[in-house]
């Protein structure tokens, strides 16, 4: 078995070079129409597929994505830089510093900071 998470968007090259840039992942080479496969290169995390689809999002995600880092005020500037909008400032929750986030075409993410010091990772 392997897992692959699969994110619906309307544009799957703009959206292609905003979750590379992201998370460092590479996008799969050829013609693509419905899908892209983005890879970590490392083959360490599953990978992120994109499914073109004609309606807009609509609603809140009801699976999204948590990008765990050792900064996250560091992380917020540089995935706003990327074209991320923030949705919620940062809060403490749990023992994490979280920001919700939204990616291009709204869709919902996660950037959190574990306040004990363990990388995220």
């Amino acid at each position: 078995m392997r897992l692959v998470y699969v994110l619906d968007t309307n544009d799957l090259r703009a959206e292609a070079d905003f979750w590379c840039a992201v998370l460092g992942f590479e996008r799969e080479e050829g013609e693509h129409q419905t899908y892209l496969a983005l890879r970590d290169p490392g083959g360490r995390w599953p990978d992120l597929l994109l499914q073109k689809v004609p309606e807009a999002k609509a609603g809140k995600n009801r699976m999204h994505l948590d990008v765990v880092v050792p900064d996250v005020a560091a992380e917020i500037d540089r995935v706003r830089g990327l074209g991320a909008e923030v949705l919620r400032p940062t809060v403490e929750e749990d023992g994490h510093l979280l920001a919700v986030m939204a990616d291009p075409e709204g869709n919902e993410f996660c950037v959190v900071q574990r306040l004990d010091g363990t990388p995220g990772e």
